[in-house]
């Protein structure tokens, strides 16, 4: 998925390829900027007027939704696949109860009649630990966590296969941040629901994913089960992220900075996109695009991966 501006087209999403299975979560971490967001937006059809599919397929339970026209797309948004955004604010209308809004959504997407749409509310508010008398409220009486927890209740309501989480927490303090990565992973385990969960942040990404995909540049640089790649990260991009982030456990160290910034992906580098920033790069790094190196389900896309390096 590209962005077409008047210097050119933005390489946002390019060849990424990935697959989630039933009942499970997978993370994509990165710096802004790395397509995270965009791939989002991709999965759902939800593009600004200047982005553009230019090629691949979205198989969403064996279906390719890819071709598929707006109005057939929401007969999936809701009820296959719905979208959980990082700023809950922006996600409300201010001048519409939250309850009410919720009950819209199930009238349009499941045909709720009004009482069943309302005991389903109620349903949805005791899973994501809302009180019941919030229901009738408008968004700015709920606090910043409340209103989270109302946005997953929403993104819910029509039980979708699939639920797609935007930095949810980002913007909220760690306690309240870590009540909702717990109610998110006790509802995931029971509606047995596959979860897409993206972050900046490496730590929450190792709390709520089994798989995890390192993104780079527009590309997924390295993938494989959550504790591989925290444990034996291949790629010195996720190398250089693990050491960019305290742990509470083991001994004090020095944290890293990763210098430089990612590329413009109006015009990314030739060979391996990270070449620019990496320690370990060699002229194949800098013209030839890097080899796959696998290690079972954990593979990475690179020409030197620092394996007697430490992360």
């Amino acid at each position: 998925m590209h962005y077409m501006t008047r210097a050119g087209a933005v390489r946002a999403v390019d060849g990424v390829t990935f697959s989630v299975e039933r009942g499970q979560s997978l993370g994509l971490v990165g710096e802004s900027g790395c397509g995270k967001s965009s791939i989002a937006i991709s999965l759902l059809k939800i593009l600004p007027d200047s982005a553009r599919i230019l090629s691949g397929s979205i198989l969403l339970e064996g279906v390719d939704i890819l071709p598929l026209s707006e109005d057939e797309m929401r007969e999936y948004r809701w009820k296959r696949i719905s979208m959980v955004f990082q700023a809950a604010m922006n996600s409300l209308d201010p001048v519409y109860r939250v309850g009410d809004q919720i009950i819209e959504a199930l009238e349009l997407h499941v045909g709720s009649a009004p009482s069943e749409a309302v005991e389903r509310v109620r349903e949805l508010y005791d899973l994501v630990g809302l009180n019941h008398s919030f229901i009738p409220r408008y968004p700015h009486e709920y606090s910043g966590g409340m209103k989270q927890r109302a946005i997953i209740a929403m993104a819910l309501a029509c039980e979708p296969a699939i639920i797609v989480a935007d930095e949810p927490t980002t913007a909220l303090d760690v306690i309240v941040q870590d009540r909702i990565l717990r109610e998110m992973r006790k509802v995931r385990d029971a509606l047995d629901m596959s979860m897409i969960y993206i972050s900046h942040d490496m730590a929450v990404i190792a709390e709520v994913s089994d798989v995890v995909g390192v993104m780079y540049a527009g590309r997924i640089v390295e993938f494989g089960e959550t504790k591989d790649v925290f444990e034996n990260p291949i790629h010195p991009y996720t190398r250089a992220l693990m050491s960019a982030f305290p742990s509470v456990t083991g001994e004090k160290r020095e944290l890293a900075t990763l210098p430089g910034e990612p590329p413009n992906l109006l015009a990314p580098p030739s060979g391996c996109r990270f070449h620019p920033r990496c320690p370990y790069a060699t002229e194949e790094c800098r013209s030839q695009p890097p080899p796959t190196v696998r290690r079972g389900v954990h593979w990475a896309d690179c020409w030197n991966p620092p394996e007697d390096q430490s992360p």
